[in-house]
């Protein structure tokens, strides 16, 4: 009896073809032609699930972010909040080969928004929503000692750069590097104790 695959798990199987010829072809290719042919697929099977290139293309860069969330969501929140923030940024890090992957499709995405609105739309939301976790942690480390606007906004900075580093200069932005940076610049949010007077 053939195995009955549903929608979703097919629509999932698409997303992950079309990140596969982003990675080895780049975005301009992945065609609904050459996504179906990835996937195994007849262009007609695609076009069940998805009418154009860019629901296929705007749904697969959802599944990069679904796919971090769903790391973040199995964390442990608790513990001091300099610790636990790095155990929670590090996961937004290109440190592994499934990471690195889903940052270099990311980038992809990204340049794509520039001129494409309802790809724009996806990465806005997920600006906005770093901005927010940057913002939390930092508000959680350094509480009312830190001007936690400015400093949200240079975490974010941070991570951005980061992924990018990794993507560009992957021999120099090794993962040791890259977690280091993080943890040096998350200790510069951890209010000092201030000298006693006499």
């Amino acid at each position: 009896m053939p195995k009955i695959i549903d929608s979703g798990e097919r629509r999932q199987h698409l997303a992950e073809a079309a990140w596969r010829v982003i990675l080895r072809d780049g975005l301009e290719h992945a065609s609904v032609r050459n996504v179906a042919r990835e996937a195994g697929l007849s262009n007609g099977s695609l076009r069940h699930l998805f009418s154009t290139q860019a629901e296929l293309l705007v749904f697969a860069m959802n599944q990069v972010v679904e796919r971090i969330e769903r790391r973040l969501e199995a964390l442990d929140p608790t513990g001091d909040p300099r610790t636990t923030a790095e155990r929670f940024l590090v996961e937004l890090l290109p440190l592994d080969k499934e990471r690195q992957e889903e940052n270099a499709v990311w980038l992809a995405f990204t340049a794509r928004a520039l001129v494409d609105p309802e790809l724009r739309e996806c990465a806005e939301r997920s600006y906005d929503a770093l901005r927010a976790g940057c913002r939390r942690w930092v508000a959680e480390i350094g509480g009312d000692q830190v001007d936690v606007e400015r400093e949200a906004d240079r975490l974010h900075a941070v991570l951005d750069g980061l992924a990018v580093h990794a993507a560009t200069r992957p021999a120099v932005a090794t993962a040791d590097r890259l977690q280091a940076i993080l943890a040096t610049h998350l200790d510069t949010l951890v209010p000092q104790e201030k000298p006693r007077t006499r």
